[in-house]
């Protein structure tokens, strides 16, 4: 492992915020976490629980972090097992997860394409269960590695364990009671193993994808065509974060009940929604924000996409406190139109 004093976290978070660690460790290997886990001058000292950073794409920085950063960068990629029904894959929790994507691709094992051009990295890629376009990362989840921060145990779990929800996990959940499930800031995930199912099977019907379909005249796409399209159409939607700093979808798409919905069509016939299985509706959280008005609008240095309302962007210079009050800002308005409570998706540090 590497320890590393006073480090400019900029570098570290895709939103571009200047900050700073007071002490950060880069673990390349299960047992880096387990050494520094059983070096208790350095995992100890700032006496609070450490911070554990990946691709810094899904975080706000609102200030310096004067608890103990561990960098995950354990790396690796291959595949474990394949059977008549599909391929078992496994990747470092390090691995950066649009590469992984891709390298299944070229390796003959589809199945995560529409999952394309995901900032972040492979670990906390079930911590947020990432989804995109029919696809969630539960949908191919089969199961993790990790250790444990307090007691420094190894061990696995399952999609069941894991506790997916919508762009949720026991990651993101504090243990209620000494008997609560819950595993936000208290597990280290180091390896990932997914499962693509034989034979492979098109997810489509997408809005997007349909008029790539009939763009191109292609009715049947291959795994390596969604790919492509899935790339395109991200990168004509979103702002690339070495361009302009941002952590992606800023807020979650919220759901609510048909009867809400049909209040809300009677109100904003515009509105967009999409019918979920469980009977439910999900609005288009990106459209209320457009529809209060706020996109190209912003707060100091921190703006909302002009292309696309649902991401939050730093123009140069923006500060977390920026960032979280415009976010706080695009909240109030959207819950005083549509009596809807718009929930943030990045974690705020």
């Amino acid at each position: 492992m590497v320890v590393e004093n006073n480090v400019a976290l900029q570098p570290h978070n895709t939103f571009g915020i200047v900050a700073r660690a007071q002490r950060l460790v880069r673990v390349r290997s299960t047992d880096d976490v387990l050494a520094l886990l059983a070096d208790q001058e350095v995992s100890t000292a700032s006496g609070t629980p450490p911070f554990v950073l990946g691709g810094g794409s899904n975080l706000v920085i609102t200030g310096d972090i004067k608890q103990l950063v561990i960098k995950v960068e354990i790396t690796g990629r291959r595949l474990v097992e394949e059977t008549a029904k599909g391929w078992l894959v496994e990747a470092g929790a390090g691995e950066d997860w649009h590469d992984f994507v891709r390298w299944t691709l070229e390796q003959g094992y589809p199945g995560l394409e529409n999952l394309a051009l995901i900032p972040g990295t492979v670990g906390a890629s079930p911590v947020q269960n990432i989804g995109a376009y029919g696809v969630e990362l539960q949908d191919r989840f089969s199961a993790l590695d990790a250790i444990d921060l307090q007691t420094g145990q190894r061990f696995s779990l399952d999609a069941a364990q894991c506790g997916f929800g919508y762009r949720d996990s026991v990651f993101k959940h504090v243990p209620a009671g000494d008997k609560g499930l819950g595993l936000a800031g208290r597990a280290l995930i180091t390896h990932v193993r997914f499962w693509l199912p034989k034979p492979w099977k098109a997810v489509l019907g997408y809005a997007d994808l349909d008029r790539k379909m009939a763009e191109t005249g292609i009715s049947s796409p291959s795994a390596q065509q969604i790919f492509d399209w899935v790339c395109s159409i991200r990168r004509a939607k979103l702002p690339d974060p070495a361009v302009i700093g941002n952590a992606g979808s800023f807020f979650k798409n919220p759901t609510v009940s048909p009867e809400q919905c049909a209040d809300i069509i009677a109100r904003e016939p515009k509105v967009v929604h999409y019918p979920m299985a469980d009977g439910s509706i999900k609005l288009a959280a990106g459209w209320l924000i457009d529809a209060c008005g706020w996109k190209g609008k912003g707060v100091g240095s921190a703006g909302v996409y002009e292309r696309q309302a649902l991401v939050l962007v730093n123009r140069g210079g923006a500060t977390g406190g920026e960032v979280m009050t415009l976010a706080k800002a695009i909240q109030t308005s959207v819950y005083e139109r549509f009596g809807i409570l718009l929930e943030t998706e990045p974690v705020v540090v």
